[in-house]
């Protein structure tokens, strides 16, 4: 499965913007600001971090619950 693509961020002031194929998704602001640069700034996978923030990111179960009772026939 690829992993996450189309995000991008900008530093604002205090502020960081993050965008989903230009479309902004969230504003993070003071510790959770500081932290998520201070994760970029570490290394980690931009993409993948910014898709967690955002809550833009698949969790596993999609297929699990698509085969669940309540969701058959949709």
């Amino acid at each position: 499965m690829p992993g996450p693509e189309g995000f991008d961020y900008d530093v604002r002031g205090g502020e960081v913007v993050i965008t989903h194929h230009g479309r902004r998704a969230t504003v993070l602001r003071g510790g959770a600001a500081s932290r998520f640069l201070a994760d970029v700034a570490d290394g980690d996978d931009e993409q993948e971090l910014m898709a967690r923030v955002t809550g833009n990111y698949r969790r596993g179960n999609e297929r699990t619950a698509k085969d669940h009772p309540r969701n058959r026939g949709r």
